[in-house]
């Protein structure tokens, strides 16, 4: 691998890190996480090996810690040169369906400002993001979403972040790419369209 191609790799791996970060999960000691079961329990979506032509990479579940965090799962998928994560997750009280309730965009507005302040600590600079947010839909299933991006070293590194309430948790899907595979967010939204679906099915 070339020294360009590890650095993309490692800023990507941070990116991830920070694309789903939230303050509790940093600030408190992950004793007792493990691998994510493969349904989740609330919810009941189901996250297999292979999701379209998505494929499993890892999982992780960090068991909720009374007065500091939630319980949060969260499934990383390999599409091609994109990576898919998903975190399903609450804050101790029913996640209201859909994208309409006011707790949901608040939610998903303080998981966007969580990622830039993860982002720039981690050394990323120059971030960017859509002005407003917009709702997308993926075959029946309607999300909150943004795209935002960030620069690390000579790479601008994309996310567009999506949330829905399902079944009482939160869902939220981040897809990722780097401006240097030549990707554009109309790939991203081709692995969307073929992966939420699988997944919501």
């Amino acid at each position: 691998m070339s020294r360009s191609a590890l650095a993309v790799a490692a800023a990507a791996g941070l990116w991830a890190v920070a694309v789903l970060a939230m303050p509790a999960w940093s600030q408190v000691p992950v004793g007792g996480q493990g691998p994510a079961p493969p349904v989740h329990p609330g919810t009941k979506l189901s996250f297999p090996i292979t999701l379209g032509s998505a494929k499993l990479e890892q999982s992780t579940y960090l068991p909720a810690v009374p007065g500091s965090r939630d319980a949060v799962y969260t499934y990383v998928y390999s599409i091609g040169r994109m990576q898919i994560f998903v975190d399903v997750f609450d804050t101790g009280r029913r996640a209201p369906s859909g994208t309409s309730s006011p707790l949901l965009s608040s939610q998903f507005d303080a998981s966007l400002g969580d990622s830039e302040r993860q982002l720039k600590a981690s050394g990323f600079t120059r971030f960017e993001k859509q002005t407003v947010a917009s709702t997308c839909t993926y075959g029946s299933v309607s999300f909150r979403c943004l795209v935002f991006s960030a620069v690390s070293g000579t790479s601008r590194l994309y996310s567009k972040l999506l949330m829905t309430g399902y079944h009482d948790s939160y869902v939220k899907i981040a897809v990722n790419w780097s401006q240097a595979t030549g990707q554009t967010v109309t790939d991203a939204d081709k692995a969307l369209n073929e992966f939420i679906p699988a997944l919501f099915h």
